[in-house]
Order: structure tokens, then sequence, then C-alpha cells
């Protein structure tokens, strides 16, 4: 079994942490990202959307998984399974030592992850302990002013990875 962890990260200003609205284990925060069949390569034209709070019953034997979806070139069936409990925000420490923080772990089987899209609601905090919520990352940044702080603060350079783990 190959999980992969999605992992992100950014350039801050004047930020303390980054997740999503509802921390890392968020049931109702959506994850969009394109899969690649993992017998004939091909990768999906429109990105996959999973989260926590739905779940769909095996093809085959018993459990469930956030996604179950055929290859529409070679009709391979696949798997995503979301497991929560191993996300962090990411904080301003990582951010500047340009490293990434772990935001959710996911079972791909028949399929590997292609490419994360921040959409949804985000939620953030300022050095200052200014919480922003509801923010929408799909535009690739967040510029505000913080009052408490006076200074701006800003999120940008978005930028994401998976990572297989054993």
């Amino acid at each position: 079994m190959v999980n992969h962890m999605l992992m992100i990260t950014a350039d801050f200003d004047n930020i303390a942490s980054l997740q999503p609205q509802g921390g890392c284990d968020d049931p109702d925060f959506s994850y969009f990202f394109k899969i690649k069949c993992g017998r004939c390569g091909e990768v999906s034209q429109k990105e996959t959307c999973v989260t926590l709070n739905d779940t769909v019953p095996l093809l085959q034997g018993k459990g469930t998984a956030h996604l179950v979806q055929k290859c529409k070139f070679c009709g391979r069936d696949g798997t995503v399974t979301m497991i929560p409990g191993k996300g962090k925000p990411l904080t301003q420490e990582l951010s500047e030592g340009g490293k990434y923080a772990p935001l959710m772990l996911f079972d791909f089987r028949g399929y590997e992850p292609e490419g994360f899209v921040f959409s949804g609601a985000w939620t953030a905090e300022s050095i200052a302990g200014t919480k922003y919520e509801d923010i929408d990352l799909s535009g690739e940044d967040f510029n505000e002013y913080d009052e408490k702080g006076e200074c701006p603060v800003m999120i940008s350079n978005l930028r994401s990875k998976f990572e297989v783990v054993k």
C-alpha cells in the first residue's frame, strides 16, 4: 500500500499560520486534484473532488472510500481514501525555511495524484493574532491590512506536492 501526503507551502508576510477553515481534518473541506490512471497513464481532464464527509461503498468487498471511479480510457477501477489525523497547519517557521507542511494523507489505489488546486475556505492568523476566515486562495494570493498589528499581511506563491509515504 502506497499513500500520498499532500504537502503545501507559501510565502508569508506577517502571517503565523494557514490551514483549511475548519482545520486540517475539516469534514466539509473539499480537496481538488487531477488523477492519473495507474494502468494506462491517462490524466483526468477535470479536477476530482473529495471530502471527508462523503464516502461511497467499494465496488468489491466491504468498506468505503471517498472516491470510486473508473478510468474513462481503459476502464480500470480506482479508489481514493482520505486518512485524517496526519495534517498540520502551515506555520511561519516552515514558510520561512522553504519547507512544506503536511495537509492530508491519501490512499490512492489504481490512481496517482496530479496537482492540487487551492480552493475552498481557508483560515489564517497574523503574527499579531488577528484571525482571517473564509479566505479564497483560488486567486493564488491573499492581501489584507492587520489593524491590530498595524502592518500588511500577505499569502503568496502557493505551492503543493504529493509525497509518497510508505
